[in-house]
């Protein structure tokens, strides 16, 4: 398994984050936090998401975190409380954070995303400049985990985003690092797709649910994507693993039968690596799992070609995988066949 082990490592590396921007984003995230602890009613900020679960890929786009409030202090807020939505909350902590992370950053602005206050900050660092969400959480009376907001939709939902990082966060150090690695392959696996089946979270859940202690690299990623794709056909969608939100769902409209395709690919192209000594054949394997990273074999190269010129239909020089000024290769014919039309 070296080969397969090493072909991971370069692609670990590859993605990997900028050590500085990762900073900058882990400084704007506690900047937020602290200003907004002077929000009336706050009880305490978190970190989440890939930063708090030390899975973030290049680029660093974003820090997500939360500020909690007492449900005590609002009692018109919330479903247990008088109904009222979390929108204009949203508006009044915007209205504190902007002036206050100016001082610090004169370009940064306040909006909104789905969950809360979205900053950006207008002061790019080696060409990247991470934002940061934060979750406007309500106390829940009844029940564990928060209220979130869904701006989109004017109402709060159950979530419990402290525990998410509690259990992506939990078990030994070697499983805790196997299962980060593994994520951060799964993120980038995921997009090498113009539209994603899964959010990055629901890639970390089924890396939560899947890979156990003691697993290496190939055999925790061969693990999500055979147990992922055995799952998702049964029809069920991956449950939360706080058991507190609802299941999570595919996203960009992507069908259940496409996501089981893609994972099933992956799973057999894993197997096929991790049986394989042979380096040629390794890289053949990752190659159909991680076609963005990872090239095809000079023979897979050259058998596409030969198949390709075996066509019916004329193919181009960059079809074949060749320099120079494009141009289009006419069909050939075996000796004796009937000449293309």
């Amino acid at each position: 398994m070296g080969h397969t082990d090493d072909y991971l490592n370069t692609i670990r590396g590859q993605i990997a984050a900028d050590d500085t921007v990762l900073a900058e984003a882990r400084d704007r995230l506690a900047l937020v936090r602290e200003i907004a602890m002077d929000f009336p009613g706050a009880l305490r900020t978190y970190s989440s998401g890939s930063l708090a679960q030390f899975t973030v890929n290049h680029p660093v786009t974003d820090g997500d975190g939360g500020l909690v409030l007492n449900r005590v202090h609002y009692p018109d807020l919330g479903p247990e409380g008088g109904g009222k939505t979390p929108n204009d909350i949203v508006d009044e902590l915007c209205a504190l954070l902007g002036p206050e992370i100016r001082l610090s950053y004169p370009n940064a602005r306040c909006g909104k995303s789905k969950r809360g206050p979205k900053i950006t900050f207008g002061e790019p660092i080696n060409g990247q400049d991470p934002s940061v969400d934060l979750v406007v959480a309500l106390t829940r009376r009844d029940g564990s985990g928060l209220w979130i907001p869904n701006l989109d939709m004017r109402r709060w939902e159950a979530s419990d985003p402290e525990k998410h990082v509690a259990l992506l966060n939990g078990g030994t150090e070697s499983l805790r690092r196997t299962r980060r690695r593994a994520i951060r392959l799964l993120k980038a696996w995921n997009k090498q797709w113009s539209s994603p089946a899964f959010s990055s979270f629901h890639l970390s859940a089924m890396a939560l649910e899947y890979i156990q202690a003691g697993m290496g690299l190939a055999a925790a990623l061969h693990a999500v994507f055979d147990d992922g794709a055995t799952f998702l056909a049964t029809g069920c969608n991956t449950p939360d693993p706080a058991g507190v939100s609802k299941a999570l769902k595919l996203v960009n409209g992507i069908s259940r039968d496409v996501a089981v395709q893609r994972l099933r690919a992956a799973a057999t192209a894993m197997a096929d690596a991790i049986k394989h000594d042979d380096e040629t054949k390794v890289q053949s394997a990752l190659h159909r799992v991680f076609r963005d990273y990872v090239d095809a074999p000079l023979e897979d190269k050259l058998a596409s070609a030969v198949a390709a010129l075996r066509t019916s239909r004329p193919v181009t020089t960059i079809a074949l995988g060749l320099g120079g000024t494009a141009a289009t290769i006419p069909p050939t014919r075996a000796y004796g066949g009937p000449r293309p039309q």
